[in-house]
């Protein structure tokens, strides 16, 4: 079966974004948790999807141009991610949504759809978000791994990444690796 991995980039005390709605401490959205070689799709919820198509088209159209999160010019790392999107395969969770833009894209409804997903034969699934559909999906019994850069700084106010968990989840540590600047890579089996 294949394993669905949550991977998020936090502060210290939890959250995923700030009062402003994104991440300000994070520098680059590049996939930087050694993801890449093991998944083959993309699973994320519905309310991230808007933000997500339209950020990573832009870095592809124009990927010499400052992004709309932050005013910076996409790193090597958002630029090679930016390319692999438009080839793998992506899955929206969302009861609402009816189509989506960007291509290989399709909508799933409900936890039953991912639980069928995982049984595909395929590599890993890398599920992105939002925190949401995370905790959802943790609470569902449906999430195999956890990967979390966790950058050092109390981040305050802002959307925390388990808030809306509703049930005790136990964890495994797997991996633990200090990073430039602080950062702790932390990789936990779910269950």
């Amino acid at each position: 079966m294949r394993k669905l991995i949550a991977a998020f980039k936090i502060s210290v005390d939890g959250k995923t974004e700030g009062p402003e709605g994104y991440a300000d401490w994070v520098p680059a959205w590049s996939e930087d948790y050694g993801l890449t070689p093991q998944v083959d799709a993309c699973v994320l919820g519905g309310g991230m999807y808007p933000g997500y198509e339209q950020y990573w088209t832009a870095i592809r159209n124009e990927p010499g141009k400052p992004h709309w999160i932050g005013g910076n010019v996409p790193t090597a790392g958002e630029r090679a991610w930016a390319e692999i999107t438009t080839r793998m395969p992506h899955y929206v969770l969302s009861i609402t949504m009816t189509s989506a833009q960007w291509p290989n894209t399709r909508i799933l409804r409900g936890t039953d759809d991912i639980a069928a997903l995982k049984e595909q034969h395929g590599k890993d699934i890398y599920l992105m978000g939002g925190a949401p559909t995370v905790a959802g999906l943790l609470d569902a019994g449906l999430v195999d791994e956890l990967r979390l850069i966790v950058y050092p700084l109390l981040a305050g106010e802002g959307a925390a990444l388990f808030a809306t968990a509703k049930r005790r989840q136990e964890l495994d540590l797997r991996t633990v690796e200090q990073l430039p600047g602080g950062l702790l890579s932390l990789t936990y089996a779910v269950g």
